[in-house]
């Protein structure tokens, strides 16, 4: 249970060596996600005489070409750059940094993995795509359209006796 307790205090610095072989180590996770998510829809699906129609076919390459893409992005984000003696000289992106770029890549990952496996009960959960353009969508909304609509009017450094002026004008007009 000692495990489960979050430790008190700042949390310290990671050396470029730890970071470099934890991204090692990440990859690997997702590399192996990948290949088991695939050697299951293709074990299940001949084990039980499924005849690939061009729809399974499709929906396949599209979750390969995901994969792929998403693999080589966290692969070349996470790369280290070593010296000659084999010290790291750069680590690379942190692969485990909460809210950076790795950490969406890793979550189309595992969203087409799971739905690759979930698709053997019906053709219906490939549906479960979609959720990646309504994520995009929502992010792009929420970082981008909703701050530049909905973002206050700047204030106008107007002087004081101007702005006296002006509050006397107001007042006037609403007698």
């Amino acid at each position: 249970m000692e495990q489960f307790h979050k430790k008190k205090g700042k949390e310290g610095t990671r050396g470029s060596s730890l970071i470099a072989k934890e991204n090692v180590e990440t990859l690997t996770f997702y590399r192996n996600m990948i290949f088991g998510a695939n050697g299951i829809y293709f074990t299940v699906n001949t084990l039980l005489g499924h005849h690939y129609v061009t729809f399974d076919i499709v929906m396949f390459v599209i979750c390969f070409i995901v994969h792929i893409g998403s693999f080589q992005f966290m692969r070349s984000m996470g790369n280290p750059s070593l010296a000659d003696n084999g010290q790291v000289l750069d680590p690379g992106v942190d692969l485990n940094m909460e809210g950076g770029l790795a950490e969406h890549a890793k979550d189309l990952i595992i969203l087409t993995s799971i739905t690759q496996i979930l698709s053997l009960l019906t053709n219906w959960l490939w549906l479960l795509l979609l959720l990646v353009p309504a994520r995009v969508a929502l992010m792009f909304w929420t970082n981008i359209l909703a701050p530049w609509i909905f973002q206050p009017a700047p204030e106008e450094d107007i002087p004081d006796k101007k702005r006296a002026k002006m509050e006397r004008k107001m007042k006037r007009a609403m007698r």
